[in-house]
């Protein structure tokens, strides 16, 4: 199932995608989108924030639960901001979300296998369009430690295996003719350049 008017940004950490969403944010035409991110700002996806910071340690097994908790409640439910992704759709909003299942499929198979974060996503709509952040993790990470602050996932290994993971997993999706439309992008063209590809798809 596609849900018409969702727009999702996905790629490994420092990618980019939080760049080009704070363009569209400063954008004129800003008011005809909704913004949101995974986690959510719900009491799941702020007890999913403290984990990737490693304050709470976890199974991997129990954060696939969790991610996909917090799905649930992004796409239907009330408990945050930026939670309802379903309602804002269907009144017209473009929803634009930094994340969604597809880093689940990525992060949580490489931590617990791929079988349990597939079945646990297997429901969840496609968003209408997928912009997939295409980028060497040796760049990201660099892009990442100038941040200053880190999580638990931002290692060189674990981000080279993600990567290889998400470009098998959007290579997979692109086969399955969904109706999702995949757009991918070179995170390491200039700024502008990859706002202009955005602005385009969008209009």
């Amino acid at each position: 199932m596609i849900l018409k008017n969702f727009v999702v940004f996905e790629g490994i950490d420092g990618a980019g995608t939080s760049t080009q969403i704070s363009l569209l944010k400063s954008s004129p035409n800003a008011d005809r989108f909704f913004f949101t991110a995974e986690p959510t700002d719900s009491e799941t996806g702020r007890f999913l924030r403290r984990m990737l910071k490693g304050d709470v340690a976890l199974d991997p097994r129990t954060s696939a639960f969790l991610f996909a908790a917090d799905r649930n409640e992004h796409l239907y439910g009330n408990g945050g901001t930026n939670c309802g992704v379903v309602r804002q759709a269907e009144s017209g909003k473009i929803v634009i979300s930094d994340r969604y299942l597809f880093s689940s499929l990525t992060y949580q198979s490489v931590t617990c296998g791929e079988e349990l974060p597939r079945q646990l996503n297997a429901s969840f709509p496609l968003p209408e369009k997928l912009f997939f952040f295409d980028i060497d993790p040796e760049i990201s990470l660099k892009r990442v430690l100038n941040r200053g602050e880190t999580e638990i996932y931002e290692k060189l290994e674990f981000q080279k295996a993600t990567a290889a993971r998400y470009r098998r997993i959007i290579d997979e999706y692109e086969a399955k003719n969904t109706g999702m439309k995949i757009i991918r992008i070179d995170a390491t063209k200039a700024v502008e350049e990859i706002a202009e590809i955005i602005n385009h798809e969008l209009q």
